[in-house]
């Protein structure tokens, strides 16, 4: 019989074991059934790979398949197509790690073609039509089974151009009196609606609102005052925005610092600004001096647990039951421990308890919000019953391990969400499963929430809400509890999902931001190489080998945070992003208007997210703080890898995936900045 395991390109594989004794793989071969195949997106098929000796015989081994994981999903002889594309699968045979001979692999080629489109939804922008004005359109292609069409290539067409003109991205301009019909199409799908343009009757334009003065990454609103002859105002013109810039420093290029979108307009670096509205020959400006946002702070370091034997993964920082403050941190590809800290005193962190469980990664770490429980998670169980480990905290300085539950848990629990009365937990990139945990030696099923054709790495709950990272498929809402859209905790009703096209969305943190009423949600990719780029880093996380001279170089990663305003559930908003060239985000963490990102290579960044958000924070000089963990002692010596940031108390904590815990403090100014 076949064992397997199955595994996705670049995520780490638990090494399971492989059989007993010599390792001699001379005249082994694979044979996969069928040796190709071709699908649909959405579609599944089931794939058997069997291993033989020189002889022909079956042998029994071990296996593992790896493929492009936003387009394959091997699981349990199955095959599920998420993309389409050319793909390949590769099986190979698990060989032990001191093995020096290449291990027997096949490869199996995949074709995925999309399923044909059945409907075309067409958005427009607010504004009316008038001769010499535009509206911009946005269609959206689904397929039968309601799944969404990536970058769908719609043609646009108008009935009478002498009436109104549409380009190939969907703006329709005036361009005389009279209505039109405009069509979006796509493979026989087609979506038409009718545009009437008005004569264009506006006499004069100026803008109102927003300010003559303002700090860089400062969000101003204006708004266009249009008369027509008489006087009387003109309701719903459609404008077009543009900014010109006049740098304080020479060396920056003119129109290279700002961004204006539907009236709100940002200044990316200092200097003189002119904000334009246009609609027909009309012309509306205004001008605006932006000055430096002054928002750096003095970063201090106060203490280091060092971990230094094994990679650390992510980190809770709680106050236990006795009023001291602890933290909690896992451990990456080892030996299945998770230490325990007290933190009390930032400056010096103690390790106080240590608990190893059966798995070959403790990825996630939670405590309840009152500090009378936790929960490990477990990767690589030696009996592929991964789960989770629940801990009694009642005695924090004594942890005792209450309960391990693995009902539909056994893939792999990547990561959790602790409330005080439930853990969402992860099941095998597939699903979350709610425990209610009133019980603490009897956790209990609750419920379960699986998106169709979907992959999940982490899930946040917030207010009755628990928004899901889920690769391609974006961040997908759900209400648990909420009551909005009728969910309970035991009965998950879906609300909507907010893809975006990197398709590698990794975390997700919901963020309601009080001086605005915005309920901002802020995404972050997980891109574990630099492909494409003209650095495309180098490394293995693998400490370095003086017999071989490989290892000891930080591995490349990308990616960015993605700022969705959520405001309206029903209309979600891409208005901004934090992005750092050369460097890639993991976890991260957003309190009282600031942004913490445990960026990788790059270190804790701490970032003003304080008003309205809109273009790329990492140049509108809202950066306050950046701090890389150098340590010469490290898993990887002087590499630093943040991992995850957690403010707690006036101070921020942070896992470094080559040292351990660190605590930093961002050192107050004398006078408010955000």
């Amino acid at each position: 019989m076949i064992r397997t395991a199955f595994a996705l390109a670049a995520l780490a594989v638990a090494a399971l074991a492989a059989p007993a004794g010599a390792q001699d793989w001379s005249g082994v071969t694979l044979r996969p059934e069928p040796s190709s195949l071709s699908l649909e997106a959405g579609g599944s098929a089931p794939l058997t790979v069997t291993a033989h000796d020189a002889s022909g015989a079956e042998v029994e081994v071990t296996l593992r398949y790896a493929a492009p994981r936003s387009a394959l999903r091997v699981r349990d002889g199955v095959v599920e197509a998420l993309a389409a594309g050319s793909w390949e699968i590769v099986a190979s045979v698990v060989v032990s790690a001191e093995s020096e001979v290449a291990p027997p692999t096949v490869r199996i080629p995949v074709t995925v073609e999309w399923p044909s489109v059945s409907r075309i939804e067409v958005l427009a922008d607010e504004g009316r039509l008038h001769v010499g004005t535009r509206v911009d359109h946005r269609a959206r292609a689904f397929h039968a089974d309601g799944s969404q069409r990536p970058e769908a290539a719609i043609e646009w067409s108008s009935s009478d151009e002498s009436v109104a003109r549409v380009t190939s991205w969907g703006t329709v301009e005036g361009t005389g009196a009279g209505t039109a019909t405009i069509t979006a199409a796509l493979e026989g799908a087609r979506e038409s609606f009718e545009v009437e343009v008005a004569p264009f009757d506006v006499a004069s334009m100026r803008l109102t609102g927003g300010a003559d003065e303002a700090r860089t990454g400062e969000t101003l609103t204006f708004e266009v005052d249009a008369r027509d002859a008489a006087g009387a105002a003109v309701d719903g013109l459609s404008v077009t925005w543009s900014a010109t810039f006049v740098p304080d420093d020479s060396i920056q290029a003119p129109g290279a610092g700002a961004l204006v979108r539907d009236g709100r307009f940002v200044g990316e670096v200092p200097g003189r600004y002119e904000v334009f509205a246009t609609a027909g020959e009309r012309v509306a400006r205004r001008t605006i001096d932006v000055r430096p946002r002054e928002a750096i702070h003095e970063v201090e370091f106060t203490g280091q647990g060092g971990v230094r034997h094994v990679h650390t993964s992510d980190l809770w920082v709680f106050e236990g039951t006795d009023g001291r403050d602890y933290a909690i941190t896992g451990t990456w590809g080892g030996d299945g421990v998770a230490y325990f800290w007290d933190v009390t005193d930032p400056a010096t962190p103690m390790v106080y308890d240590s608990i190893q469980v059966d798995a070959r990664t403790v990825n996630d770490v939670k405590v309840s919000p009152d500090g009378r429980w936790g929960a490990l998670s477990r990767e690589g169980a030696s009996n592929r019953r991964n789960g989770v480990v629940i801990l009694d905290l009642a005695d924090p300085r004594n942890p005792r391990v209450a309960a391990t539950y693995d009902q539909g848990l056994t893939g792999g629990v990547h990561n959790m969400f602790a409330t005080n009365e439930h853990l969402f937990a992860l099941s095998g990139g597939d699903k979350y499963v709610i425990l209610d945990m009133s019980d603490l030696d009897a956790p209990a099923f609750v419920s379960e929430y699986n998106h169709p054709d979907s992959r999940i790495h982490d899930v946040w709950v917030h207010d009755g809400v628990a928004y899901s990272s889920e690769w391609g498929t974006g961040v997908v809402v759900v209400d648990v509890g909420n009551g909005r859209w009728g969910g309970t905790i035991d009965n998950p009703v879906f609300v909507t999902s907010v893809p975006y096209p990197v398709g590698r969305t990794h975390a997700a943190f919901p963020y309601v931001q009080e001086s605005t009423g915005k309920v901002y949600l802020f995404l972050g990719d997980e891109i574990l190489s630099r492909t494409g780029a003209a650095f495309a880093g180098y490394g293995s996380d693998d400490p370095w080998d003086p017999a071989t001279g490989e290892g000891g170089v930080q591995a490349p990663t990308s990616g960015y945070i993605h700022i969705i305003d959520f405001t309206d559930p029903e209309n979600p908003e891409d208005v901004a992003r934090y992005e750092v060239p050369e460097f890639g985000t993991h976890n991260l963490w957003v309190e009282d208007d600031v942004l913490y990102v445990a960026y990788y290579e790059g270190g804790l960044r701490v970032v003003d997210v304080e008003g309205e958000l809109l273009g790329n924070l990492a140049t509108q000089g809202r950066e306050m703080a950046v701090f890389k963990a150098f340590d010469p002692q490290g898993f990887l010596v002087n590499s630093p890898n943040a991992w995850g940031p957690q403010p707690y108390k006036g101070h921020v904590f942070f896992s470094d995936f080559n040292s351990g815990l660190w605590s930093v403090r961002i050192v107050p100014k004398d006078r408010p900045i955000s």
